[in-house]
C-alpha cells in the first residue's frame, strides 16, 4: 500500500481523515490559494484542492495524496477564512437568519500510475438570526480566523444553527462518504 499524505494543515480535516484508521502524513503544499469573493465556489474548491494534492504529489510521486479545500456561499459571494475578528462578526451578520452552502472539493492524486481523482459536495447550513450579544458570545467561545465564513460547525453550534442537510463532515472541511469511496477507488479501503 502507498503512503498516504494530507495536503492540509486543518487539524479538522486531520481529525477526520484519521478515522479511517489509516497511517497517513501531514504535508501541508506551500501553493497560494484562489480565493476571489466573486468566484465560482465549485470551481474555486475544485482548483485549490487540485492545487493542494498536485503540488504535494510531484514531491512524492510514490504517495497517494490528499488535497481537499472548503468555503462558504452566500448571496453569490464567497466567504473564506475572516482575516480578523472584525470580518468574522461580518460575515456571522451576514448569514444571520439565512441558509448558506458549504463546498468542499477533494482532489486525490498518486504521480507514480497518474491517479487522478476529484469530487465536489454541497451541503446547506441554516443559521438562525443572531443578535450581536449572540455573536461576541460565539467569538468569545470559538477561535474563527482559520474557519470559512467565520465559523465551526463542531463548535458551540447551538449559539448559531437551526439545522443543515446534507453532509456534516463535508460542512466541517472533509466529507467523510465521498473521501471513503475515493480511498476504495485509489485501492487503500475495502
Amino acid at each position: 500500500m502507498s503512503r498516504l499524505i494530507l495536503a492540509s494543515a486543518s487539524p479538522r480535516r486531520r481529525e477526520l481523515l484519521a478515522e479511517f484508521g489509516l497511517p497517513f502524513e501531514v504535508r501541508p503544499a506551500a501553493i497560494v490559494e484562489h480565493e476571489a469573493p466573486d468566484a465560482d465556489p465549485r470551481q474555486m474548491v475544485a482548483h485549490n484542492a487540485a492545487l493542494k494534492a498536485d503540488w504535494i504529489s510531484a514531491r512524492h510521486p510514490e504517495a497517494t495524496v490528499i488535497g481537499a479545500d472548503t468555503t462558504v456561499f452566500v448571496d453569490e459571494t464567497v466567504l473564506n477564512k475572516p482575516r480578523d475578528a472584525a470580518e468574522a462578526r461580518a460575515m456571522l451578520r451576514r448569514l444571520s437568519g439565512r441558509s448558506h452552502t458549504v463546498f468542499t472539493g477533494l482532489a486525490v492524486r498518486r504521480g507514480a500510475d497518474g491517479l487522478r481523482l476529484d469530487q465536489g459536495v454541497a451541503s446547506t447550513v441554516h443559521f438562525k438570526t443572531l443578535d450581536e450579544a449572540t455573536i461576541e458570545e460565539y467569538l468569545r467561545r470559538v477561535h474563527t480566523l482559520d474557519k470559512a465564513g467565520g465559523y465551526a460547525i463542531q463548535e458551540h453550534s447551538e449559539l448559531l444553527l437551526t439545522g443543515y442537510t446534507g453532509s456534516l463532515t463535508n460542512i466541517i472541511g472533509l466529507p467523510q462518504e465521498e473521501m471513503k469511496q475515493l480511498l476504495t477507488q485509489a485501492g487503500l479501503m475495502r
